[in-house]
C-alpha cells in the first residue's frame, strides 16, 4: 500500500434528497430482489432438469449465478446507505468492492465470448457441436472465464492499491470504483490511467468488437437453415445481443476515455451493476420456450408437493 494515512472513504451516493433516498431505497430493494431471485431460480431450473443439459443451458446457469454475486458486491451496501445515511467505507472493504466487481465483470466478459462461441459451433457446425463443446471444454471454458476475470481484477486492484491517498477522502459515487479512486490519490494518475484504459477500456471495446462480428457471422449462416431452425437460432442470438448491448455500451464508455470524471458516470454505473444482472434473467427466459416451460413445471413440481 502506498504511504496512505486514510482508513477509510466517504461515498457520498446518488442523491442527497431524503425523500429521493426512500424513493431510491424501495426500488434497488425491490430490482435486487429479483435480481437474486430470479438469477437463482435459473440456476436451480438447469441444475434440476435433466432436458436443459446442453452446453447452453450450462453457461446460462454459471452467468445466472455470476449476476447473483456480482449484485450482491454491491446492492446491500447501497442500499443500507440509502436507509441509514451512513456512507463511510473502510480502505479494505472499498479495496474488496473494486475486486469482485472486476472479478465477475471480467469473468462474464469473456463468458460473453464463450456463449457466442457456443452458439457459433451449434448453429454453423451442428454435426460437430457435441465433439467441440463436450462437458470437459464447457468446465475448462468457464475456469478460463474465472482466471482471465481474476487476472484482470487483481490488476486494477494493484493499481489502486500502491497509490499513496493522503488528502480528500470523499468519493462522489455509490461504489469504489476506478476512477474516482484514481482522482483522491495524491500523486500524478496520468501513467496509472492509461494502463487502466489498456485493461478495461480495450478489453471491453475488443470483445464487444469481436462479439458483434461473431454474431454477424451466426446470423448471416443462417441463410441456408429452415424456417424453424432460423426462428429458434434468431430469438437466441437476440437475447444474447441485447444482453451483450446492454453490459458493453456503459463498460465502454466509462474505461474507453482518458481518466475523468462525469456526472452521468453514477447513473450509467447503476445500469451495469443494479440494473443489466436484473435483466440478464429476465431477457433469457423470455426468449426461450424450453427454459419458461422447465421454470413452469419447477415451479409447479414445488407448490404442489
Amino acid at each position: 500500500m502506498g504511504q496512505s494515512n486514510i482508513t477509510d472513504f466517504v461515498l457520498l451516493g446518488l442523491t442527497q434528497d431524503p425523500a429521493g433516498q426512500k424513493a431510491l431505497f424501495v426500488m434497488f430493494l425491490l430490482i435486487y430482489i429479483v435480481t437474486v431471485v430470479g438469477n437463482l431460480l435459473i440456476v436451480v431450473t438447469v441444475i434440476v432438469t435433466p432436458s436443459l443439459g446442453s452446453p447452453m443451458y450450462f453457461f446460462l446457469g454459471s452467468l445466472s449465478l455470476m449476476d447473483a454475486v456480482y449484485s450482491t458486491a454491491f446492492s446491500p451496501k447501497l442500499i443500507m446507505d440509502l436507509i441509514y445515511n451512513r456512507r463511510t467505507i473502510s480502505f479494505s472493504v472499498c479495496m474488496g468492492q473494486l475486486f469482485v466487481e472486476h472479478l465477475f465483470g471480467g469473468a462474464e466478459v469473456f463468458l460473453l465470448v464463450f456463449m457466442a462461441f457456443d452458439r457459433y459451433v451449434a448453429i454453423c457446425k451442428p454435426l460437430h457441436y457435441l465433439t467441440i463443446i463436450n462437458r470437459r471444454a464447457c468446465i475448462l471454458l468457464l475456469v478460463l472465464a474465472c482466471v482471465g476475470g481474476f487476472a484482470h481484477s487483481m490488476v486494477q486492484v494493484l493499481v489502486v492499491y500502491n497509490l499513496p491517498f493522503c488528502g480528500p477522502n470523499v468519493i462522489d459515487h455509490f461504489i469504489c470504483d476506478m476512477y474516482p479512486l484514481l482522482g483522491l490519490a495524491c500523486t500524478d494518475t496520468y501513467l496509472v490511467g492509461l494502463t487502466v484504459v489498456a485493461n478495461g477500456g480495450a478489453i471491453c471495446m475488443t470483445v464487444f468488437i469481436l462479439l458483434l462480428v461473431s454474431y454477424g457471422v451466426i446470423l448471416n449462416s443462417l441463410k441456408t437453415h429452415n424456417e424453424e431452425a432460423k426462428r429458434k437460432a434468431l430469438s437466441t442470438c437476440s437475447s444474447h445481443i441485447t444482453v451483450v448491448v446492454l453490459f458493453f455500451v456503459p463498460c465502454i464508455f466509462m474505461y474507453v476515455r482518458p481518466v475523468s470524471n462525469f456526472p452521468i458516470d453514477k447513473s450509467l454505473t447503476v445500469v451495469y451493476t443494479v440494473i443489466t444482472p436484473m435483466l440478464n434473467p429476465i431477457i433469457y427466459t423470455l426468449r426461450n420456450s424450453e427454459m419458461k416451460s422447465s421454470m413452469e413445471k419447477l415451479w409447479h413440481e414445488l407448490w404442489t408437493e
